[in-house]
């Protein structure tokens, strides 16, 4: 089984938001291919189902950005899920609206969910998706700004990005992480 995580914050109030950008992909999967999100296991609320043949959990931690990683460890510990079998799709304030970057491995990246991740698996050895929400404006904090809406302009953007995240999933699910690399690490 492989796992796609999608980081964001637990709670009504952080719906929408920047930082929430990774739950709303995997809300998206769980609609494109009828998986369930129900379980609340783990310090995550998941589902399992099948994408393009290959079963899958999705999994929104439910600990918060910053301790995101003990859920992502307790997942791959019980379920036996291999570091190089996850996917952790997150928001990334160095990316326009928009636009999506896939990795295969690499540093947190200032993005302190992936931090966590990276501590509490010891290793920085895990595919991402990065998911562009924009940079924050001069003069703003950074957490208001991850933790506002998009405006209304950037919307059709966003959606635009949430399809290419589903059709990256389907290809690195499948061991094509170059492909996907290819085809969606450019800008527009």
């Amino acid at each position: 089984m492989k796992l796609i995580v999608g980081l964001g914050n637990p709670g009504g109030k952080y719906v929408g938001t920047r930082h929430n950008i990774g739950f709303d992909c995997i809300t998206a999967l769980c609609d494109e291919y009828r998986i369930k999100m129900g379980k609340l296991e783990l310090k995550a609320l998941t589902g399992t189902g099948v994408i393009d043949g290959i079963k899958v959990m999705l999994a929104m931690p439910q600990t918060y950005m910053n301790l995101s990683g003990d859920s992502v460890r307790a997942i791959a510990d019980y379920y036996k899920i291999q570091v190089s079998d996850i996917i952790v799709i997150f928001d990334d304030i160095s990316l326009a609206p928009g636009q999506i970057r896939i990795r295969k491995k690499g540093s947190a990246g200032g993005h302190n969910g992936v931090k966590d991740i990276i501590a509490k698996l010891g290793t920085q050895d895990f595919a991402r998706i990065k998911v562009g929400v924009g940079a924050k404006p001069e003069g703003y904090d950074l957490a208001d700004f991850v933790l506002g809406r998009f405006k209304s302009n950037e919307e059709p953007d966003m959606r635009k990005a949430i399809e290419k995240v589903k059709e990256a999933c389907v290809l690195m699910l499948n061991e094509e992480v170059d492909k996907a690399m290819n085809l969606y690490n450019v800008k527009g």
